[in-house]
């Protein structure tokens, strides 16, 4: 019968351990330089600007609205559906920021009607639903909550972990998690991708994804340093990681195959997410094949660490 992977493997994956970590750190830090060198391309969400939503007698071209709007002079448009396939949202940049928030919010009002008359034809008249500007302050406001989304999302993986198995396995496993998280960051930051609300949706799950592939592996070290004896700490982990590899893999593989379908067909609003979730989907599966673990044996984690403590164990005795 054949397996993509085999459940029998028996490679020595800690034996690149050093190389392997030497490279995640060499990426994790290029990736801290990339992004304040670069920054973001933060979308209208966290910038602010105008926000118009249009209705067409007929369901417009998406690409052929976006072509249009550069062409009228309005750089970098967001073009998205609105409910049906004949209401659009139009996302346009803020402009002439220095006149004040009242004058470009005054001006934004009048924004709408010129863009309904700049993407009106016969048969196809387009009616301005609304036309709002959303200040820099919400952008702010919003920007802020995300980083402590991603904050407090760290924190309560950590005192999970930490209840779970100990302290050095949630020390690797947030480490491991950090590592995913910014490489996907950096990569923004590299590509200038736009970054909006959506792509930090799709950061916080990939958080979620990386953790879930690591407490995967840690679950079965836990199992194997309690089951095996008279076996040191680098076998277990070996062991562990091989026990876990094709489950690791085909899980990966048809979650990337499924965002991947979700990149392709699910239209330019979701590609930011999408492409979050593929690259934490690649990056998260090596970290937990060739960083977690190797953390582990650089934390110098031992059978020891799982053993019940002194005051557990003194609870151990007086119960019946």
């Amino acid at each position: 019968m054949f397996r993509l992977i085999p459940f029998d493997t028996n490679y020595d994956v800690l034996r690149w351990r050093k190389p392997a970590l030497i490279v995640a750190f060499a990426i994790m830090v290029a990736a801290f330089v990339v992004m304040p060198l670069k920054g973001f391309n933060f979308a209208l969400d966290f910038t602010g600007g105008t926000v118009a939503e249009l209705q067409f007698e007929q369901a417009p071209d998406l690409e052929d609205v976006r072509a249009r709007l550069e062409a009228g002079g309005y750089s970098n448009p967001v073009v998205q559906t609105f409910g049906s396939a004949t209401d659009i949202i139009v996302r346009l940049q803020p402009e002439n920021a220095a006149a004040g928030e009242a004058a470009v919010a005054e001006a934004a009002s009048a924004t709408g009607g010129a863009i309904a008359d700049l993407l009106g034809e016969p048969g196809n008249a387009v009616t301005v639903v609304r036309s709002d500007f959303v200040g820099p302050q919400v952008g702010k406001e919003l920007a802020t909550n995300g980083v402590l989304a991603l904050f407090f999302v760290v924190v309560g993986f950590l005192v999970y972990i930490t209840f779970r198995f100990e302290w050095k396995f949630a020390v690797a496993a947030i480490i491991t998690t950090l590592h995913d998280i910014v490489l996907v960051l950096g990569w923004f930051a590299l590509t200038q991708h736009e970054f909006d609300l959506i792509v930090l949706a799709g950061v916080l799950s990939v958080m979620g994804y990386s953790i879930n592939d690591t407490i995967v592996v840690f679950d079965r070290v836990r199992e194997n340093f309690r089951s095996l004896h008279k076996v040191d700490s680098r076998e277990v982990l070996n062991r562990s990681v091989n026990q876990t590899l094709s489950r690791t893999i085909i899980t990966s593989v048809v979650a990337f195959i499924t965002v991947l379908a979700l990149y392709i067909y699910g239209g330019s609003s979701l590609e930011g997410m999408a492409e979050a979730q593929m690259i934490g989907i690649v990056v998260g599966t090596l970290s937990s094949i060739f960083v977690a673990c190797p953390l582990l044996l650089w934390l110098n984690v031992t059978k020891q660490d799982l053993l019940p403590k002194a005051k557990d164990l003194a609870e151990l005795e007086r119960r019946p």
